[in-house]
């Protein structure tokens, strides 16, 4: 087994035991230990002090499973329908910056990971040669937004036009924020389009203001009208991914979003936010099965995704998992990822006593107070 040729980040042999590693904890270990310092800090760490990432992993400690008995689990179904869409599994791919510091060519790489697990995808980026060849891929295209309505309307035509089954409007980017590990790294963020030094050349000279990321402005000026530029140029749904507030979920259903995604970028945009796990069920009950709630961060166990389904996720976003494959043993890395958890969940649901998706409600989770 070999990784994509000509990866800047990748150093020594590629072991051909792809087995070894038990579970994503594991292959984040392998993937760090391959992966230059620059690209790990950059898909590893959160922002400032991490307290929304380590919030992130600590909220599933504070829910409890409490298993049903006596169901019959002689056979478990992950199938869900989301959107008009029937999938194989709740579990999808989210949109992650910085591939490309992992491998060459990482975009369409995690794509074919996608397809070849029968996951839906939510990119930017790596998806139209695939397409192009006619393959069934699934695929959201995410966006951060866009200046004008008539910049939306074009947008939303070429994903629909594209194959896109859905736009991911992400609103919790208006600026970029403030990573400890990035600054102390001097990461700069040309690296994402040009690969990254070799281990041991110098680092790039300090610039000025001495934090150079600070108040780089992405998209200050969005509004909830953008969600009406953007239906306005296709059929396809609209999601809202970036929500943690139940005033806000509830703000997306009233402007016309068609799904919401609770995320707090995963920890890399506002320190002190609140663990998405936290916020799930108060977003949940702010939109009142007008739509699909869907949620991520911090994932990295079946039971973690069953928890999150049982709270009221319809479906999850992975983003750092899968990379961690990838960083590990390139494309099949990715593909074990996903096949781990979708495995760790099925098993999960059947000592629980949920035969489908249907069958998990909130009567399986008691969450911890204090």
């Amino acid at each position: 087994m070999t990784l994509a040729a000509g990866s800047p980040l990748l150093q020594g042999e590629v072991p051909d035991d792809l087995m070894g590693p038990i579970n994503v904890h594991e292959f984040e270990e392998v993937a760090r230990r391959k992966m230059h310092k620059l690209a790990y800090d950059f898909i590893a760490g959160g922002v400032e002090d991490e307290l929304t990432l380590r919030a992130n992993r600590a909220a599933y400690e504070h829910v409890y499973l409490m298993p049903r008995v006596m169901t019959d689990v002689s056979t478990v179904s992950l199938e869900t329908e989301l959107l008009g869409m029937k999938l194989a599994s709740p579990i999808l791919i989210a949109p992650t910056g910085g591939k490309s510091l992992v491998i060459q060519n990482a975009d369409e790489i995690v794509a074919r990971a996608a397809l070849a697990s029968k996951t839906l995808i939510c990119s930017a980026t790596g998806v139209q040669k695939i397409l192009e060849k006619g393959e069934p891929l699934l695929w959201w295209s995410n966006t951060i937004g866009a200046a004008t309505k008539a910049q939306a309307r074009g947008y939303a035509r070429r994903v629909e036009d594209g194959g896109g089954k859905a736009i991911t409007l992400t609103v919790d980017n208006q600026y970029q924020s403030n990573r400890d590990r990035n600054n102390r790294n001097r990461f700069d963020y040309g690296y994402m389009q040009s690969g990254v030094p070799k281990e041991g050349a110098p680092k790039p000279p300090p610039r000025s203001p001495a934090l150079p990321a600070m108040w780089q402005p992405h998209t200050p000026q969005m509004t909830w009208e953008q969600i009406g530029w953007f239906k306005d140029g296709s059929k396809m749904p609209l999601i809202v991914k970036g929500i943690v507030n139940p005033e806000d979920a509830a703000l997306a259903v009233k402007h016309g979003a068609d799904a919401i995604v609770v995320s707090n970028h995963g920890g890399r945009q506002l320190d002190g936010v609140i663990g998405t796990l936290d916020a799930l069920p108060d977003c949940v009950d702010a939109v009142g099965g007008k739509v699909p709630v869907l949620m991520d961060g911090g994932l990295r166990r079946g039971t973690d995704i069953l928890k999150a389904l049982a709270l009221g996720a319809k479906a999850v976003l992975v983003g750092r998992a899968p990379l961690w494959g990838l960083g590990a043993f390139g494309q099949p890395g990715a593909e074990r990822v996903l096949w781990m958890l979708n495995a760790e969940l099925k098993l999960a649901m059947g000592l629980a006593g949920m035969a489908k998706m249907s069958d998990i409600s909130r009567t399986i989770v008691k969450r911890r107070l204090g």
